[in-house]
């Protein structure tokens, strides 16, 4: 490779001395890439499961735009924020299966398929390809449509595929991560994200930048998006309306400062460092989500569900695994989620002792009922 263009890749190392890059913990945006014990491709099942939940509303979208684009003779489908791993195919799979199902149901030759993969240049794309064949080898038994799959890294805070292209789009789990802290954060001593005890400036900035960034995105959308065309698209969000400051006692965030306070206490971790740290997150409600779509104008609002979020239950096929089984897998899907992060802002050396201070705090907490997180599913149709 030339070696002017290995100069030009920013790094994403730690480095003790942040002046130069403030944020530098943002460009590790990304998920655990692999397929090790720490990967997202590992410790993914609740993502998993809110696909499979949110699978009614990807099926009835993806039928009614067949039917409302008549039934085209190419689709072209994008995955936003994909990934790696198995995860990535599943929705994709659903839209290309219930395509051919419905074509052969009306007598319709079904469309050739593009489907993209989309995801920050960083994303382990290498691990999500090695899938294609296992792809490949299952939907070729269930159909007849011809599909290409692409990899399309990038910003999805920008334009990623040209005008009146694209036919459907789904993104699951990424819209809630932001393309920037917010500006003009007060520094949040001794915790992450939003709580109880943060300032109304701080959720007023993060919810500023979340109206910013979804504005952008729906934008961008609508120029790559075709008349009609959908989207279906999956957030990490909030039930709470009265108090936008409330996360309860078990929220992630909350329980990742609480690890972190530990550390700082244990002194493995500068105070100063963990009061320079902020999560690029933001968990709207459904009014926020529909005030930001609405005053956008591209798209109208098809579906909005809410459904329940546990995070405790991530890694468990059954359900029942007791409280220090729940813990560890909470932590290890959190972490899947942060190491990258963490790392170009701590460093490595924390990060073994960090999820285990996790695990143990979600079991302290297993008795929490009042929970703030849900999911929204939201379908969009392009005007």
């Amino acid at each position: 490779m030339d070696s002017r263009f290995i100069d030009t890749i920013p790094s994403l190392s730690y480095n003790d001395d942040m002046s130069d890059d403030k944020y530098a913990f943002v460009r590790a945006l990304r998920m655990s890439g692999g397929d090790g014990a720490n990967s997202y491709s590992a410790n993914s099942l609740l993502q998993r499961r809110v696909l499979s939940m949110a699978k009614p509303i990807l099926v009835k979208n993806t039928e009614e735009m067949m039917i409302n684009l008549g039934f085209p003779k190419y689709i072209k489908v994008a995955e936003l924020g994909c990934s790696s791993g198995q995860n990535t195919f599943l929705a994709i799979s659903e839209i290309i299966n219930t395509v051919n199902v419905l074509c052969q149901q009306l007598n319709k030759n079904p469309p050739e398929v593009d489907c993209c993969l989309n995801d920050l240049p960083e994303n382990d794309f290498n691990t999500t390809f090695k899938f294609v064949p296992f792809f490949n080898e299952e939907l070729m038994s269930t159909n007849k449509a011809s599909y290409f799959v692409y990899g399309a890294p990038g910003s999805f805070y920008s334009r990623l595929f040209s005008r009146n292209s694209l036919h459907f789009i789904h993104s699951s789990y990424a819209l809630h991560w932001l393309s920037k802290l917010p500006e003009k954060l007060e520094n949040e001593k001794g915790s992450v994200y939003i709580t109880s005890s943060s300032p109304q400036s701080v959720y007023k900035a993060y919810l500023n930048q979340f109206q910013k960034d979804f504005t952008m995105f729906l934008r961008l959308r609508s120029e790559e998006v075709v008349s009609n065309g959908r989207m279906v698209l999956t957030f990490v969000g909030r039930n709470t309306r009265n108090d936008p400051l409330f996360r309860d006692c078990c929220h992630f965030w909350t329980l990742l400062s609480k690890s972190l306070r530990d550390l700082v206490f244990e002194g493995l971790v500068s105070e100063s460092k963990l009061d320079a740290f902020n999560m690029p997150f933001y968990d709207p409600n459904e009014q926020e989500l529909k005030e930001a779509i609405r005053n956008e104008g591209s798209f109208e609002i098809n579906d909005l569900e809410t459904h329940g979020f546990d995070l405790g239950h991530s890694n468990c096929d059954d359900g029942e695994e007791d409280d220090d089984e729940a813990g560890y897998n909470e932590a290890n899907a959190i972490r899947a989620v942060t190491e990258p992060m963490l790392v170009a802002h701590f460093g490595g050396d924390i990060i073994d002792i960090l999820f285990d201070k996790y695990a143990y705090h979600v079991t302290k907490h297993s008795s929490c009922k009042n929970k703030t997180s849900v999911t929204l599913v939201v379908s969009l149709i392009k005007k």
